[in-house]
């Protein structure tokens, strides 16, 4: 199965209203970045032991870790979590912006160095929602 096979089959396991917003999310970051690539991460290690909630993936970067190694990886992440819908925004190095930034305008969400977490879509401004994402895709631009 292709990786939009992949996305398709892991929103559509999820139970309302879950499933119609990330339908959504996945909706507005494909238009906000047409052109990046898609990812779909199964949280599956080696051994085929889940380690990780699975999750999907947008936009292209390099990631550095320590001993100067680096890695391609996405930009921007969505996940089912047990109360809603996480949203991992990488490669911003400055691990207060995002609370700072869009905490207080989000709604209601927990925001912390790289996640925006929420229940419902309806329960966040999805215009700060999109001013986080682009700052994303702006900061992990190679």
């Amino acid at each position: 199965m292709n990786v939009k096979g992949q996305i398709k089959a892991y929103i559509s396991t999820q139970t309302e209203p879950k499933r119609s917003d990330m339908e959504a999310l996945h909706r507005i970051i494909l238009q906000m970045e047409p052109a990046g690539k898609l990812w779909f991460l199964d949280g599956k290690n080696e051994e085929n032991k889940t380690v990780a909630n699975p999750n999907i993936g947008y936009g292209l970067q390099t990631m550095k870790y320590s001993g100067g190694k680096t890695r391609a990886f996405y930009q921007i992440g969505m996940s089912a979590n047990t109360t809603g819908i996480s949203v991992y925004i990488l490669g911003i190095d400055d691990k207060s912006y995002l609370a700072r930034t869009y905490g207080k305008k989000i709604g209601k969400a927990s925001v912390t160095g790289y996640c925006i977490k929420f229940k419902a879509l309806k329960d966040i401004n999805i215009e700060t929602l999109k001013a986080a994402i682009r700052s994303g895709f702006e900061a992990g631009a190679d």
